[in-house]
């Protein structure tokens, strides 16, 4: 599709960093009552990649980062703007600065979104929008999580599924526009479902002046309605940004779906009518990753050879806010 006004997208490179400790089924079953089958059964995951109380996000998303601005070709210091999609930051007034400085990308302004799991996906578009407009040529986006940082590892309904990664791409200007069609969607009415929320205690300052101060407590989640809600959301916003592309279903070459449950993936492909070999699952070996799976699932797939230039792909988000979107891009120049 050639962009008639503005500018054209290009996906150029791909990256992905996890950490090398890895919580397989059967030690989790030492932590937590649960088995193996059980796991693997519902969710699909055997095992889950854990940060080090000494490894940090900002390592993780320069790791990754550096792959894709290696396979892009370019050099650091030629990005424009560097976003960091995570709910999990170093420090809470943002990572993404850090990243910028150990890239040594001097000339990007970089910034911090927060969308839980969707939160690739929506970078992806709020990155198209400044590539658009004309304002910047060349963007990197991220998405890192760790999110084993906030688990109750004695809650076996949430610490059997997260795990901790960062995954990266870098888009860029081009006279071919790639990003094809995309749909965001938020309703805060069901906020309560996922949650990884502050709690604090009132401190009284002065006489009839008092502040709270806690912190942040683990992760909570309704699993049930998350499922109902994805099964149901997901493939009708993948269907609308299908539409907004102009494209069929069956143009789709790659389903490239939030890793966050087997039976979801399973549940979207089945109600759009896409075959199981072209959906790009990697749950197995890395858990939830929140706003990584998806940039991490990408990465090893094209490092694979399974997807190539020219490939549509359908890729969607979907999790805390509640918030869920979907993509549509051909990979490559």
């Amino acid at each position: 599709m050639l962009q008639q006004s503005g500018f054209g997208i290009a996906i150029t490179g791909s990256g992905a960093a996890t950490p090398t400790a890895y919580l397989d089924n059967q030690s989790l079953a030492q932590l937590v009552e649960t088995s193996d089958e059980w796991i693997t059964t519902r969710t699909g995951i055997r095992q889950r990649r854990l940060a080090a109380a000494s490894d940090s996000l900002s390592s993780l998303a320069t790791a990754a980062a550096a792959e894709a601005i290696a396979m892009a070709g370019i050099a650091a210091e030629e990005l424009d703007l560097i976003i960091l999609a995570t709910s999990t930051a170093d420090d809470l007034f943002g990572s993404a600065s850090q990243i910028q400085a150990q890239l040594g990308a001097r000339q990007a302004v970089a910034f911090d979104l927060t969308a839980a799991c969707s939160g690739f996906v929506f970078g992806l578009v709020t990155a198209a929008q400044f590539i658009r407009t004309g304002v910047y040529r060349n963007v990197l986006l991220i998405g890192a999580d760790i999110l084993s940082r906030w688990v109750d590892w004695s809650d076996r309904r949430t610490c059997i599924l997260f795990g901790d990664g960062a995954g990266a791409v870098v888009m860029q200007a081009s006279e071919c526009d790639r990003l094809l069609g995309f749909e965001l969607r938020s309703d805060g009415s069901m906020n309560n479902c996922l949650n990884l929320g502050y709690r604090g205690q009132p401190k009284s300052l002065v006489e009839e002046v008092s502040i709270g101060q806690g912190g942040y407590q683990p992760i909570t989640m309704n699993g049930q309605e998350v499922y109902r809600f994805a099964v149901k959301r997901v493939p009708e916003v993948i269907e609308k940004a299908l539409y907004r592309a102009d494209i069929s279903v069956d143009k789709v070459d790659w389903l490239v779906l939030h890793q966050a449950n087997q039976r979801i993936l399973d549940a979207v492909a089945d109600r759009l009518h896409i075959p199981p070999e072209k959906v790009i699952s990697n749950l197995a070996n890395y858990g939830n990753t929140s706003a990584a799976s998806i940039p991490i699932a990408l990465d090893e797939a094209v490092r694979q050879g399974q997807i190539k230039p020219g490939d549509t792909i359908a890729a969607a988000g979907f999790g805390a806010g509640l918030t869920w979107g979907a993509a549509i891009f051909q990979w490559g120049r």
